[in-house]
């Protein structure tokens, strides 16, 4: 039996007389669309099955075959074999302003969206040959690695791994808040920074991480970042889902 809020939300929306007519799948259609526009129907929910829901609105089978015909079509749900219809679960799509310095956490902020994070490893270490030469450090200094899932509303987003000296953060434990803001609070805040993209594809121990398929495109954002004095305060290498994050730039020009 399928819920009867369910049956009353369609009926609600768009089931009874309406003043511009058209097919009664086509009235359906747009009602399921709206629940799930407006996550009333939450991504990856089942929907009942053609029978089932038909026998529920008092309408001809046909009816809700035709709807949910229209709305495989359109990509808002999704046919799963052996198991049923289900609302399509569409990743979140975030754009990102080349030309914007800004930590994981603001951005996600800035759109409205809960920032999270799960630590993967920490690591309290020497630093290698190439670290030592980018930040100017001693071989006996230490260095902080960081690698960290990060999430925007609870999805997976991007696998980080962020490179600091230890002592530009005072020896805390970062863990799941912002790197930016220990940054900042000890004093070397970064203002500027160089990134480089390069389009790759997901090693399968990502893909997992992330839960999608090995071979999936992806973004790998390097990222070397310096405060108001020209130190080199920050290294990230992150490699970000290619079907959530659009890197865009603004270009005017020149004389």
């Amino acid at each position: 039996m399928i819920e009867t809020t369910l049956i009353e939300q369609l009926r609600s929306v768009s089931l009874g007389e309406s003043r511009d007519g058209g097919p009664l799948y086509i009235k359906l259609a747009r009602a399921l669309e709206k629940l799930i526009s407006t996550q009333w129907l939450a991504p990856g929910q089942a929907l009942p099955p053609e029978r089932e829901l038909a026998e529920g609105l008092s309408v001809a089978r046909v009816t809700v075959r035709n709807a949910y015909k229209l709305l495989l079509e359109s990509g808002d749900l999704e046919v799963r074999r052996g198991s049923g219809t289900f609302v399509t679960n569409r990743p979140v799509h975030i754009e990102q302003p080349l030309s914007d310095l800004s930590s994981f956490s603001q951005d996600m902020k800035l759109r409205g969206m809960e920032p999270g994070a799960a630590v993967l490893g920490c690591d309290t270490r020497p630093p290698s040959s190439e670290e030592a030469l980018l930040f100017g450090v001693a071989r006996q200094d230490m260095m902080m690695a960081l690698d960290r899932l990060r999430l925007a509303d609870g999805i997976p987003v991007a696998v980080e791994r962020a490179v600091v000296p230890h002592r530009l953060i005072g020896g805390e434990q970062i863990g799941e808040g912002s790197l930016y803001n220990a940054l900042a609070r000890h004093g070397h805040r970064p203002v500027r920074a160089v990134q480089k993209l390069t389009a790759m594809i997901f090693e399968p121990i990502e893909a997992e991480l992330l839960g999608v398929q090995p071979g999936t495109a992806c973004l790998l954002i390097e990222r070397v970042s310096r405060s108001a004095d020209n130190r080199v305060v920050e290294h990230t290498r992150s490699h970000y889902r290619g079907d959530i994050y659009d890197f865009v730039a603004e270009l005017t020009a020149g004389e």
